[in-house]
């Protein structure tokens, strides 16, 4: 059994890069339905669940320390490559396909905590739900930065894990097959589809322009998240809290503006933010299961089913403003997995479409990395407020 804080994170990095590299080096079918992120969180997890480490203060230091600081650096670096001027060129009727998806998943979460909330155990069982609402109106790093903003316990973030892999793979699945089906729908809702093909080629163009990852730009890029987590956590201490503001929900927002803003200066043109924030997003997801085991997880078929009710309700009201906004079936499908699969899944459904829609794919998704945490956050209070 390990107690000492150095074989702590010498074994979370060694499993963190063993996965990230069989992934890149098989590219196996398997992490496209079950991202290497989810794989990651699981198998620490088992690890954690046979005693391979005790939680020892040592540990539990280390812990805090670096879950506390790379919170924040992670969420800027993930943030900068969401430049709001690039995403706005997707064209209004995109744009509105997106925010109609974020909002019928919003009444989903709401909708089925309103109906079955009282079947979960916990009074908490709400702040799960919250920080999977952050994730499927964004994607992973939404889900850590509200975990971090509720304090909810690690052991709890499995069943948000636990249903943001199952459910969502059977839906990126589901998603895929009916990609044949997409010109008998559009003639059903009155979609017109020519500008699409023309914003996915000027997107193109424009994501060519974006710098390189080298080493140069690794380090001032870690320079700047640095900072923007130390001043983060100096500035969230002179603000007010209240049981829902506390002063880790405020690092969190704090460290989101920094990024929004930080896109949109040359800062955001470095390459390397996105790859560098993923980085410190397997770490920190590392972290977060090995204070978990699955003994934890009684509950999960309920939670299972619970991710389902929430999808259906998100469908039936997609497919009601598909008819009412005449809307395709891209726009949808790839506006739904940008929200509930981020920039891991949406490309991949608009390429099943036409390699030139990627782009539109990738900025969707960069779009979900802005609303995640806000959305996430006003979820979780409405559904704090029925839990109540």
């Amino acid at each position: 059994m390990i107690t000492g804080a150095l074989g702590y994170i010498v074994v979370l990095l060694t499993l963190t890069v063993l996965i990230v590299y069989t992934e890149k080096r098989t590219r196996h079918r398997l992490f496209e339905y079950l991202p290497s992120v989810v794989i990651l969180y699981f198998a620490v997890m088992l690890l954690s669940s046979l005693g391979v480490w005790q939680k020892s203060s040592e540990i539990t230091a280390l812990y805090k320390t670096l879950k506390s600081n790379l919170l924040p650096a992670m969420i800027f670096l993930m943030l900068l490559s969401a430049d709001l001027r690039q995403i706005g060129r997707l064209g209004k009727k995109m744009l509105l396909t997106f925010g109609l998806a974020s909002v019928s998943i919003s009444v989903g979460f709401i909708g089925m905590f309103a109906l079955f909330h009282h079947a979960f155990g916990s009074p908490d069982a709400w702040k799960p739900f919250a920080a999977l609402a952050g994730s499927w109106m964004g994607g992973t790093g939404n889900i850590v930065a509200i975990q971090g903003a509720l304090e909810l316990p690690d052991a709890d973030m499995g069943y948000a894990l636990l249903i943001d892999s199952i459910d969502y793979a059977i839906w990126v699945m589901i998603l895929l097959s009916l990609v044949p089906f997409s010109t008998r729908f559009n003639r059903w809702s009155g979609a017109d589809t020519r500008i699409i093909e023309e914003v996915g080629t000027t997107l193109a163009k424009q994501e060519s322009q974006r710098g390189v990852f080298t080493l140069k730009s690794a380090s001032i890029l870690a320079a700047f998240a640095i900072v923007v987590s130390v001043g983060s956590q100096y500035l969230a201490a002179f603000l007010p809290v209240t049981d829902f503001l506390t002063h880790t929900t405020w690092v969190v927002i704090l460290a989101t503006l920094t990024g929004i803003a930080g896109a949109m200066t040359p800062v955001g043109r470095i390459g390397g933010a996105s790859q560098l924030g993923t980085m410190l997003l397997y770490l920190i997801v590392a972290l977060i299961a090995s204070r978990a085991d699955f003994t934890q997880l009684a509950e999960a078929p309920l939670y299972i089913a619970a991710g389902f009710v929430i999808i259906a309700i998100h469908v039936a009201v997609m497919v009601l403003f598909a008819k009412l906004f005449r809307l395709d079936l891209f726009s949808l499908g790839v506006a739904s997995l940008a929200n509930i699969g981020g920039v891991a899944s949406a490309p991949i459904l608009a390429s099943a479409y036409s390699k030139a829609l990627i782009p539109i794919g990738v900025l969707m998704a960069m779009m979900g990395y802005i609303v995640g945490t806000f959305g996430g956050l006003m979820v979780g209070k409405v559904l704090e407020m029925i839990a109540a």
